[in-house]
């Protein structure tokens, strides 16, 4: 099934990825993880809640950690609009799709729509969220793999193609993608609104479910600063995948599992997406350079394994395609 063509002009506008709610079972655990090691910064912190950020960001959070009864799901992931008004084209937009809408009240936000999209994923819309001091140059804060910034959101589809079109629609744009050449369906594709390689991916398999979120770092050798603090801190089981450099996106990347098995991707180093007519690479299931650049095949579980969204049933994809997986 061939790409769809970009639309340039959508209903609403979208900014940009902005954050991730986590289920987790123990938030001292969790805090360690995400603070002590990978080094986000605490914005706030309650018995039930603990909301991070990272160096270069300046809105409250771009992940939340919730005490749950449900740990290992995750409850919603979230973007930013353009301005107020798109929240409210964003909310016609989604009823003349079907799709459930409601106003939600978070904390540190404005006005936020919870909506969902074609396979039930949870998404939440919002413009205005509280504003903190910069903490770029505060040097002394930097820790663990020194985070400067939320990145991207890959999610498991049972349908890649229903997922691109459905996105594509609302101004999302595909950077690279992987096809099938035998049955011409996708197998993967990024898109992006930001102008990098991706805001949300897409991965076949059982879906919907986070697959990972990724923060992006300075360079390679933070992540290789990062692979020897787990290592010698407890963290070594929790090391899955890399380091290594992507074919698809050119990044350097690591894949680490947190103590309730969500998946974190540190990355960097991939490329600029501005120019509206920037045409989509086109990469083989079947190619090895596809999921690294220098050869060596993702592991099954980097397959198989991701995050159900709290409450939302899965359906299996009837894709037969499969990657090259490592032995």
């Amino acid at each position: 099934m061939p790409i769809p063509a970009p639309n340039l002009y959508p209903d609403f506008n979208i900014i940009r990825l902005s954050h991730v709610c986590l289920n987790v079972k123990d938030l001292r655990a969790s805090r360690r993880f995400y603070a002590d090691t990978l080094g986000l910064q605490i914005s706030h912190e309650t018995r039930t809640h603990i909301y991070l950020r990272a160096m270069e960001e300046r809105g409250h959070h771009c992940l939340i950690l919730k005490k749950s009864d449900a740990p290992g799901t995750v409850e919603t992931i979230a973007f930013k609009t353009f301005d107020e008004e798109d929240l409210i084209r964003a909310e016609t937009y989604f009823k003349a799709k079907g799709r459930p809408t409601e106003w939600v009240e978070r904390p540190f936000q404005g006005k936020t729509l919870l909506t969902s999209d074609n396979i039930g994923m949870p998404l939440e819309f919002y413009h205005k969220m509280k504003r903190l001091p910069s903490i770029h140059q505060k040097y002394l804060l930097y820790k663990g793999v020194k985070p400067l910034r939320i990145d991207h959101f890959n999610c498991f589809s049972s349908d890649v193609d229903a997922s691109v079109a459905f996105y594509n629609d609302f101004g999302f744009r595909v950077t690279e993608y992987t096809e099938d050449e035998k049955s011409k369906r996708l197998w993967a594709a990024w898109m992006h609104r930001k102008g990098g390689v991706h805001d949300i991916a897409f991965t076949n398999g059982t879906g919907p479910r986070l697959h990972h979120l990724a923060f992006w770092c300075p360079t390679p050798l933070n992540i290789i600063d990062l692979l020897d603090l787990m290592a010698t801190t407890g963290y070594i089981d929790n090391i899955e995948r890399g380091p290594g450099r992507h074919g698809i996106s050119n990044a350097f990347f690591l894949y680490i599992l947190d103590p309730d098995g969500h998946r974190t991707e540190i990355y960097c180093s991939d490329y600029q997406t501005v120019d509206p007519d920037l045409a989509p690479i086109k990469w083989d299931l079947r190619d090895p350079q596809r999921q690294t650049l220098w050869g060596a095949p993702a592991p099954e579980s980097w397959f198989k394994h991701g995050s159900s969204f709290d409450g939302v049933k899965t359906k299996e994809s009837d894709m037969t395609a499969t990657p090259i997986i490592a032995p």
